[in-house]
């Protein structure tokens, strides 16, 4: 029984976008799809340890699922011609398509930003409400109310299941690339070694793997996996032994998954043939540099920085200049870098890492007064625990 309850839960991680999007695309509602899809899995559960597991464990789930939802249906006197209808078509097949589907449907740039998130990890990587709770800090009801509420968009707004056109993927893949490079982000960048964490970073790498493997000639979705990929092959050399960031300069390289880095490189370079640039495939191009590179004091910093210049370009943000800056005091010197960052100061005062940069440049320049003082402000400034415990080990090296 307990290798049932395993194997079902490995299927749902692996095949709830297509399973989920399949029965919603012919439901027309995703309540009512995840539900039939409870009550296959329930009757799994019961009926394969002793009749073995079928050769294609995800088809039976979602034919029986559609029975399922067919019998609910005619128990409902609202659904009984829906009902009719249904009967009549071959139960579905869960496809690639069905799981784009869902993937795009999750991610419609019609739901806010935090229900794109929450669905797209529940229904497109597999997580469970309690692991995405965990992931993002809060409460197991507040995250279960937030799902109710976007499957609640899905229906009022009419959002269809149905794959989506390649003429449409102009206006919705960047709502797709966006949420899924969040969801990375927030298990990579904004957080600690915690276990939650970790699994939300890997489920930003699966779910950018599955687009590149859904949609192999769009080179931003391509560039997108290439980053996560790249970012990921470092993840082991991030924390030290007592949990605490280690920074890029200070990380062991050896540590770094080469194998992973060289795959993800090839991938870049793939998607880069395909003439086409973007932010993603620009910022993956950043990244390659620094995986690529035998030492901190050996990176092509000089190409950091103009690929930091072309980035820009596509993402005008205050952000991306800040990161030029690190890039020009390697590059050329730290008194260019820090005029660079005060240019920034009036867009980026409230901005911990702002203030860490220059921090860490006027201690370069020997104006140790004045770096303590940015110092201190990033501490008073950072919110995330791992970082602030940076920051308190940076305010005390300047105070000694």
């Amino acid at each position: 029984m307990d290798e049932v309850a395993e194997l079902t839960e490995r299927i749902w991680r692996t095949d709830a976008p297509s399973m989920l999007g399949a029965l919603s695309r012919r439901l027309g509602d995703f309540d009512q799809a995840e539900e039939a899809l409870s009550e296959a899995i329930a009757e799994a559960l019961k009926r394969w340890p002793g009749e073995g597991v079928p050769s294609s464990p995800a088809g039976w789930l979602v034919t029986t699922g559609w029975r399922k939802a067919i019998d609910r249906l005619r128990r409902d006197a609202a659904g009984r011609e829906k009902a009719a209808r249904a009967a009549l078509e071959p139960s579905p097949e869960p496809g690639v398509d069905d799981r784009l589907a869902m993937i795009f449907a999750c991610c419609h740039p019609d739901l806010p930003e935090p229900a794109r998130v929450a669905l797209t990890l529940y229904a497109a990587g597999g997580l469970t409400t309690a692991e995405i709770a965990a992931a993002f800090l809060v409460p197991l009801p507040t995250m279960a109310q937030r799902l109710s509420r976007a499957k609640r968009l899905l229906r009022e707004r009419g959002i269809g299941f149905e794959p989506p056109q390649p003429h449409e993927y102009a206006d919705r893949l960047p709502a797709v690339l966006a949420v899924v490079y969040l969801v990375f982000n927030e298990g990579y960048l904004s957080s600690g070694p915690s276990a939650q964490r970790q699994e939300l970073a890997r489920e930003g790498v699966e779910l950018a793997r599955q687009l590149a493997e859904l949609l192999p000639r769009e080179p931003e979705v391509a560039g997108l996996a290439a980053l996560a990929e790249l970012q990921q092959a470092r993840v082991a050399a991030r924390f030290d032994a007592q949990d605490r960031i280690v920074l890029l300069e200070q990380q062991d390289r050896r540590l770094w998954d080469r194998p992973a880095i060289q795959r993800a490189v090839l991938r870049l370079r793939e998607a880069v043939r395909l003439g086409q640039p973007g932010p993603y495939q620009t910022r993956a191009g950043i990244a390659a540099i620094h995986a690529v590179a035998s030492s901190f004091e050996d990176t092509d910093w000089a190409g950091v920085r103009a690929l930091y210049d072309r980035l820009y370009v596509l993402d005008p943000s205050p952000v991306v200049l800040l990161n030029r800056a690190v890039a020009t005091r390697y590059a050329v010197g730290p008194g260019a870098a820090l005029d660079e960052v005060d240019a920034l100061g009036d867009r980026l005062s409230g901005y911990h890492r702002w203030h860490a940069a220059r921090a860490d440049l006027l201690a370069a320049l020997d104006r140790s007064g004045e770096a303590l003082a940015s110092a201190q402000r990033a501490l008073e400034l950072a919110a995330n625990p791992a970082e602030r415990a940076l920051m308190e080990r940076r305010v005390a090296e300047l105070a000694g």
